[in-house]
């Protein structure tokens, strides 16, 4: 069985295309378009999963959608020593849609994303109140050149 530069093969790896662009498929297509039984199918989609290389499934939604939420990127300084209890408070946070560790005077860009300002103010006060954060500083996004 060949392998990729990843460690899967290549029908893992044609696998997990499917799956990224619709996960909600059935098994049974998912063969089909294969060419494997159906069986094989649902033991390689078991043993990725259990191998970690596919952690869960998820919702993508709609760019226009996301374009009509209030989003935030705030640049957080942080207490290295509470970075864990941090990170795992703001993955917790519905707001919260990424969580990026940067170089420079911050340490962490979290971008939020609310439905109204007031929403985003809430969730900022929130952030701002856990402990390990030493500063904030926060721009709204006003629009979207472009993004892909």
């Amino acid at each position: 069985m060949s392998r990729t530069a990843s460690g899967l093969t290549k029908a893992e790896t044609l696998l997990l295309d499917i799956l990224r662009r619709d996960a909600r498929r059935s098994v049974a297509e998912i063969a089909r378009e294969l060419g494997l039984a159906r069986a094989t199918v649902q033991e390689r989609i078991r043993r990725l999963e259990e191998g970690g290389v596919i952690e869960g499934y998820t919702v993508r939604l709609n760019p226009a959608h996301s374009r009509s939420r209030v989003t935030a990127h705030t640049l957080v300084r942080i207490d290295a020593r509470k970075a864990d209890g941090l990170y795992a408070k703001l993955k917790k946070m519905p707001s919260v849609s990424g969580i990026y560790a940067i170089s420079g005077e911050f340490d962490v860009l979290v971008v939020l994303q609310a439905e109204t300002t007031a929403d985003l103010d809430e969730a900022l006060d929130i952030l701002g109140r856990y402990d390990g954060v030493e500063r904030t500083q926060t721009s709204i996004v006003l629009s979207v050149k472009y993004e892909h």
